[in-house]
């Protein structure tokens, strides 16, 4: 049979290296294979070892792409022990002949130290998939000739962004396939839950990374027609009646245990302005069934607006774009969720001061990480310094969040609306404002973002990762969509 994958893998501890290998060897179709490694060193069993500094960086992307010879080309991504499924190869190749995919991609199993096996599925790749976290597992199989092609085109020395920068220049001309098929087995090294792993890319430690992959991105956007130069029309913030200069929106679906510390931190905000609290219920019951809803009757506050839908179809999104329209809200309607608070009483005046001076059509504070209790929890901070004044707007398409609290100019987003769904609904509209224009920050802390047991994004089940993660990638893809096609108009 003829040999048609070289395999890159990077240097393991022996024992996983040798089941690898031993995996690897029994595939009929490996003609090469190839360890990268931090030293030069003798590697037995291998057909070559390629010095490397870091798995991910621009150099060893090159390399990989000067190296391989043969018609297709295997990157294993990960360090643990490797163990393809039976005529996986044979199935990749075939599937890659005929799709004529640059890069292909597989579901897979996860095996625990426990011996405990679990699928993990990956999602398709789309237009809009530009979060440099994507997950496409850790076995990605290239067409040679597509690989080298798209390494020549990377012209910039990466130390974290060099994959990154590879798969968005292939993006380019080639097409991803994911195979909904489960191909190989690799051992989970990240136990943690969903949640904890939400606030990475934030995390300071982080940060130089963050850098590199904003500067692949927005090259990308370059090369696409996608990129927007930081150029802002005027926001007319005094134009328009309203009966108070802002209003507070909490949505809320059975939060007994917080939706009073909500309430009563929203209310507690210390103004120069008249301000209310907009508290709008939604699910498939008309309202909450834990008590939550007889919990905020008990509030008599006059600034109080409790707002229960007469349908059944309102999410997060639809309940938003109710308090956008009510004849009640005010001139800037600004985010609290149900089970978080504002860190301190002056929180709502600065988020309205940020609007006039910034000019801005939205205003992304900072918050920090706690508990239930108000413990402070790692990485702590969240202020998304990567949302520049000067490129935030490019930015935003990579990043899968915003940031909080988020508040908005009122006739601006009444024009958009969110989606009415419960997860990616303030990102969209987020993304909508900033292809026209400025969104402002506040880089102090001015939220308090409460983590537990009952947070609808704090322990997802990999199915339902996956469904938000599509839906945000569909959202990107809509977003660059209208941004290539804006940028065509205002060139003709």
């Amino acid at each position: 049979m003829k040999k048609l994958i070289d395999c890159f893998l990077p240097m393991t501890g022996k024992e996983e290296l040798a089941k690898t290998l031993d995996s690897l060897k029994r595939q009929d179709l490996v003609s090469r294979i190839i360890v990268m490694q931090s030293t030069a060193e003798v590697v037995e069993g291998v057909d070559d070892v390629m010095e490397i500094d870091t798995l991910k960086s621009s150099d060893t992307m090159r390399k990989i792409a000067q190296m391989a010879e043969a018609p297709y080309t295997m990157l294993y991504m990960k360090e643990q022990y490797l163990e393809i499924g039976l005529y996986a190869f044979e199935r990749m190749v075939q599937i890659a002949e005929v799709s004529g995919a640059g890069m292909l991609y597989a579901d897979h199993y996860r095996i625990a130290e426990d011996g405990k096996r679990t699928e993990a599925p990956v999602i398709d790749y789309q237009q809009g998939s530009l979060r440099d976290d994507f997950d496409f597992g850790s076995v990605l199989l290239f067409k040679t000739a597509d690989l080298k092609e798209a390494a020549s085109r990377m012209q910039q020395n990466y130390q974290a962004a060099g994959f990154y920068d590879l798969r968005l220049k292939l993006s380019e001309k080639v097409q991803f396939v994911h195979i909904n098929e489960n191909l190989y087995s690799e051992v989970e090294l990240d136990n943690r839950k969903t949640g904890e792993k939400l606030f990475d890319y934030v995390d300071p430690k982080n940060r130089h990374s963050q850098i590199e992959m904003e500067q692949a991105c927005t090259e990308y956007l370059k090369d696409v027609g996608g990129y927007l130069e930081p150029t802002f029309p005027d926001v007319p913030l005094t134009e328009g009646e309203f009966e108070v200069e802002a209003t507070i929106m909490i949505p809320v679906l059975n939060r007994i245990r917080t939706i009073k510390d909500a309430i009563n931190s929203a209310l507690s905000q210390q103004t120069n302005f008249k301000f209310n609290v907009f508290v709008v219920e939604n699910g498939p019951d008309f309202h909450s069934t834990d008590g939550t809803t007889e919990a905020i009757n008990e509030i008599k506050d006059d600034r109080l607006v409790h707002i229960i839908p007469t349908r059944r179809d309102i999410g997060v999104g639809g309940s938003w774009n109710m308090a956008m329209h009510h004849p009640k809200c005010g001139r800037f309607i600004v985010q609290l969720d149900s089970d978080d608070l504002y860190s301190g009483t002056d929180t709502l005046q600065k988020m309205v001061d940020a609007f006039y001076a910034q000019n801005c059509a939205m205003i992304i504070g900072s918050y920090r990480l706690t508990d239930i209790n108000m413990n402070i929890l790692p990485p702590g901070k969240i202020d998304h310094r990567e949302w520049t004044p000067d490129n935030g707007r490019n930015n935003a398409l990579r990043i899968n969040g915003l940031g909080a609290p988020r508040a908005f100019f009122t006739p601006v987003v009444r024009d958009i609306n969110m989606p009415n769904v419960n997860y990616g609904e303030d990102y969209a509209l987020g993304l909508a404002i900033s292809r026209h224009y400025q969104i402002g920050r506040i880089y102090d802390v001015v939220y308090d973002c409460r983590r537990w047991d009952d947070n609808s994004d704090g322990n997802l089940s990999i199915e339902k990762e996956n469904r938000y993660n599509t839906y945000k990638d569909r959202i990107r893809t809509w977003e660059l969509q209208a941004r290539i096609a804006m940028n065509k108009n205002n060139r003709s």
